[in-house]
């Protein structure tokens, strides 16, 4: 006699969440097959001995009406010798045709070479975090824009100069790594671009930025650095993550809206993230809806936990 009742508070449940203003409501439309195409959403979740990860990506309200793929992505995965957690994210600039495919690529080269780097015996931490061997973020990055270059002839099917490599496959890029301690985790990272991160302090709701802050009415700066370029000097953010908080790694899709995280989307997030939610419901709630704010949105999150996975 009550089930038809749990269903349909089951169903409230995951209507989409709406902040302020909503934007239009329509049926997405499938993305045209160029340029690369992915799923509208994806998401990952996973725990290891000292560190659970979730993370998430949805296309936009923009993409999905103008029937273009999902251009952000994000990588991680766990280095089984250290227990080091090896992560990236990405956001294929607008101007790139074929952004999905640097996006992608551009995470899983990273993310690769990174955790090749932890095979060889690097810690990617400072001396300060009692660290032998530093990872290379430069070379990470490099071999980024390496992959890209040959993404690029792959699709052009001859050799590419930078400026085509750019008008192909740009991208943004935040990658590093992560390493459970006894008092939270280490975590190293740098960027490409402006993706960023933050750490949240969920009992608080303070977000603290990672890297310099996007300048305001900055929506869509047309001198982001991206790969395939490789900056010198790299930015780059080292430091500890206390138990209780959270590592939040994202592209402007989400950060635009949070912005200093004392609205809003700020007060939701804080309140979900306060404890690891299910990989499906953290996609559930990077697709909210808010007017103006139609950019595909990608998310990673990492806690420090106490005890080991069971």
């Amino acid at each position: 006699m009550h089930r038809p009742q749990r269903q349909a508070e089951g169903t409230r449940a995951w209507q989409r969440v709406v902040i302020d203003v909503p934007g239009p409501w329509f049926e997405p439309t499938p993305p045209r097959v160029t340029g690369g195409t992915c799923p509208d959403a994806e998401c990952d979740g996973w725990s290891a001995p000292g560190l659970t990860l979730r993370s998430a990506s949805v296309r936009g309200e923009r993409h999905r009406y103008y029937r273009q793929p999902r251009q952000d992505a994000t990588c991680a995965v766990l280095h089984e010798e250290s227990g080091v957690v090896v992560f990236a994210v990405a956001d294929g600039l607008s101007s790139a045709s074929a952004a999905t495919i640097g996006a992608a690529e551009a995470c899983r080269a990273a993310v690769w070479a990174l955790h090749a780097q932890l095979d060889e015996g690097g810690t990617g931490f400072p001396t300060g975090f009692h660290a032998d061997f530093h990872l290379d973020f430069h070379a990470a990055a490099r071999y980024a824009a390496e992959t890209l270059h040959r993404q690029a002839a792959a699709l052009l099917r001859r050799e590419p100069g930078l400026a085509q490599v750019e008008e192909l496959v740009a991208t943004t890029l935040v990658a590093g790594v992560a390493r459970p301690g006894g008092h939270g985790a280490e975590v190293s990272l740098f960027r490409i671009g402006d993706s960023a991160a933050w750490t949240l302090d969920p009992a608080r709701a303070r977000y603290r930025p990672l890297f310099a802050a996007k300048a305001d009415g900055d929506l869509v700066p047309t001198s982001v650095a991206a790969l395939p370029r490789v900056p010198e000097p790299l930015e780059r953010w080292s430091g500890r993550l206390a138990p209780g908080e959270v590592l939040l790694v994202g592209t402007d899709g989400f950060g635009d809206p949070l912005g200093d995280g004392d609205g809003q989307v700020g007060a939701l997030f804080a309140e979900h993230l306060a404890v690891p939610p299910s990989p499906l419901w953290l996609a559930h709630l990077l697709d909210f809806s808010r007017e103006t704010f139609d950019d595909d949105r990608t998310l990673l999150a990492l806690w420090p936990r106490s005890e080991a996975p069971r």
